[in-house]
């Protein structure tokens, strides 16, 4: 878990058991929508976004769904941050999405400024049948009108809050905080 920091406090608010049981309701719900035979591709979006895409993809083949992945390049399609250096690359060949339903998968919902980002990313990549977002966090106070189909845990946040999702694949152990910011 991240340190704490000297002006606030940090709150648990999800351990790793408690990450894998949302996130394992998640996948049930992408099938009781979608159907057991569901193809889909799971689309994540850097960094955090791609293992909870992996974790995502494992779960819907563990219950019949046809599912892969792909890490989807945001970057060059922010408003909300210098695009220096952004650079749109396959590393790897990329599964088709022509056609096929797409789950945008990221950690946090905020704004939904990359939740636009990731949409505009998809776009360059075909046209899906479908677009359906899972996220393990929506906290609130969105700019743009998105909303999540698929949620593991809704924290209501005071804007000065931060939300960090720790996935073992990136930060050693897996679980959700908040830190909160004191005021004054």
């Amino acid at each position: 878990m991240p340190p704490v920091p000297s002006d606030g406090r940090v709150n648990m608010v999800l351990d790793g058991e408690s990450m894998r049981r949302s996130w394992r309701r998640v996948a049930h719900e992408v099938i009781e929508r979608n159907g057991p035979g569901c193809q889909v591709v799971c689309a994540g979006v850097p960094t955090r976004g791609e293992p909870l895409a992996r974790r995502l993809a494992e779960l819907l083949l563990a219950l019949g769904a046809d599912a892969d992945v792909i890490e989807l390049d945001v970057q060059a399609h922010r408003d909300d941050r210098s695009n220096q250096g952004a650079a749109t690359h396959m590393a790897e060949p990329r599964p088709e999405v022509e056609g096929r339903l797409v789950v945008v998968v990221d950690d946090v919902l905020f704004h939904g400024r990359t939740v636009r980002a990731a949409l505009d990313a998809l776009t360059e990549l075909g046209r899906p049948a479908e677009v359906q977002l899972a996220v393990m966090v929506d906290r609130g106070h969105r700019e743009l009108p998105i909303r999540a189909d698929y949620v593991g845990k809704n924290i209501p946040t005071r804007l000065s809050d931060r939300v960090r999702v720790c996935l073992e694949e990136v930060d050693g152990e897996d679980g959700v905080v908040v830190l909160e910011a004191t005021d004054g």
